[in-house]
């Protein structure tokens, strides 16, 4: 808490920590949710649709920074009105059509609320940022009251995943503004992402086809 001792966030350090720790709650409960999704499908289907799935909390230094840039004083209830993405959760999968698969599973709990989604696979940034974004909240039940607390769920597969690290960390080092060609250069590896998640889901599909081809032979021949 001293990186906010001149803000109004470091200025009440109990309401602070009852915030991280229902934000924290929130992140556990989506998790475990994401988690039994995965094992349902896989006892269901025998497959994965999940590679893997990360969570964070967002830094003290980064919501103030947040804040700041759309023009908020530093306040506990600007941060809870303003900043959608303090707890966050990004689920990997394999191919883009994972990704709606598990967006229509996670929209079907009937204890998460769907506030809002930012389909930027169709609709990619003009970086080249493609991502899936779906802002929910669920119930935290507390002693004394429930509180809807929002998470920010980002589905993309393991190559938007890796251009997306790659972007963060190459604008990271020049403070958002990097050389035009670099934006260039980045905005075409993204197009080659594309293909490559096309060429790969047309070849799973094609391996899955080969398959269910090679069983019916068998069964025939049987």
């Amino acid at each position: 808490m001293n990186q906010l001792s001149h803000s109004n966030i470091g200025d009440d350090a109990d309401s602070w920590k009852t915030l991280m720790f229902i934000y924290n709650s929130a992140l556990k409960e989506v998790g475990t949710k994401l988690e039994i999704l995965n094992d349902e499908f896989q006892h269901v289907h025998q497959y994965n649709p999940i590679e893997y799935i990360k969570s964070r909390i967002k830094s003290p230094q980064s919501i103030v920074k947040k804040l700041k840039r759309n023009g908020y004083e530093s306040s506990i209830a600007n941060m809870e009105k303003y900043i959608n993405d303090i707890a966050g959760i990004r689920i990997v999968c394999s191919f883009t059509s994972d990704i709606y698969r598990m967006a229509e599973m996670i929209g079907k709990q009937n204890d998460l609320t769907v506030v809002s989604v930012k389909d930027y696979i169709k609709h990619p940034k003009e970086s080249g940022y493609k991502s899936y974004h779906m802002l929910i909240t669920v119930p935290i039940f507390l002693s004394d009251r429930v509180v809807d607390t929002k998470v920010e769920i980002q589905i993309r597969t393991m190559a938007m995943d890796f251009w997306a690290s790659l972007e963060h960390k190459i604008y990271y080092k020049f403070e958002g503004n990097a050389p035009g060609y670099i934006s260039e250069d980045l905005k075409e590896c993204s197009e080659i992402v594309s293909m490559l998640d096309d060429k790969m889901l047309s070849l799973n599909e094609a391996i899955i086809k080969a398959k269910e081809e090679q069983e019916k032979q068998m069964n025939f021949n049987s």
